[in-house]
């Protein structure tokens, strides 16, 4: 059925331009699209650009002229839609006032996704600043009280859960043992999908994303352990997943599956055809 999943949120206000996200990290806390609507008040441009996200750039009014390459420029006007390819560097410019655009990321928009090749000479690091701190507020329960998680997020291929679903028995991960005799989870869901793409993209199949009760788990003699990030089998961590920001809940034992009210939910994932997740379905709360 349909719903609301959030409300636009003011991201940039800068020198003439200002742009509102609709979908997105900060305004729905979505993290495989983000839709973004851009107004300028003045001429201006953003600093050259290199993306770690498709974009689609639907001009809307005015006209948006692209830098790119050796000094080329390519301009859209009203009613045309650009594309920039992933790893694509580029500078929007915006030299009439009125233009409206919309941008569609794709996954969404993050500050460490897009490099900004800030000049000296125009003070742009106030943008940075916001949209980082804006983005630094996707903590959640996990950072600010641990302990008090009611429900992790444990992701895994719908193969092996189903077979222990069918057998009765507890599931355990493939690198269980490896890891520590635990069980990976997390109890922010806005980074299951960065997790998922560290670890996973090299895996076949379908994914799914089982919502777990520590309450429940504990009742079964199965400790839950907030502590710092840890390598799956032989995959590390993220170089920026540090320990101070990143308490991952682990579950120390397999996940007694068949047992009643230890899963409260179980939620498909979605990839593309490199592997990447992109989404898990219908999941757009966070654990606050």
């Amino acid at each position: 059925m349909p719903k609301l999943i959030g409300k636009a949120s003011r991201v940039v206000e800068f020198n003439g331009l200002a742009i509102d996200e609709y979908v997105g990290n900060v305004a729905s806390n979505s993290d495989d699209i983000s839709v973004a609507f851009g107004t300028i008040s003045e001429p201006t441009s953003e600093p050259w650009l290199t993306l770690e996200y498709d974009e689609w750039f639907l001009v809307t009014k005015g006209r948006v002229e692209l830098k790119h390459g050796d000094g080329e420029v390519l301009t859209a006007t009203a009613g045309e839609t650009i594309f920039i390819t992933k790893g694509e560097r580029f500078r929007p410019c915006f030299p009439d006032v009125g233009t409206e655009y919309i941008a569609i990321c794709s996954p969404a928009f993050k500050p460490d996704r897009c490099h900004r090749e800030e000049d000296s000479s125009i003070d742009t690091s106030d943008v940075t600043a916001k949209l980082a701190d804006l983005h630094s507020k996707e903590k959640t329960l996990e950072d600010t009280n641990p302990s008090s998680a009611k429900f992790v997020y444990h992701m895994c291929e719908k193969t092996l859960w189903d077979k222990a679903i069918e057998s009765g028995k507890a599931y355990f991960p493939p690198t269980f043992a490896e890891d520590g005799f635990f069980t990976h989870a997390t109890a922010v869901p806005l980074r299951l999908i960065e997790t998922a793409n560290q670890f996973y993209t090299a895996t076949k199949g379908d994914w799914i994303c089982i919502e777990l009760s520590t309450e429940k788990l504990l009742d079964m003699g199965i400790m839950t352990v907030f502590e710092g990030p840890k390598p799956v089998g032989e995959k590390a961590v993220h170089e920026n997943w540090t320990a101070s920001q990143w308490h991952c809940p682990h579950i120390y034992g397999g996940i007694p599956a068949s047992i009643q009210g230890v899963v409260m939910k179980t939620y498909d994932m979605k990839r593309d055809g490199d592997g990447n997740f992109l989404s898990v379905v219908d999941l757009t709360h966070t654990a606050e």
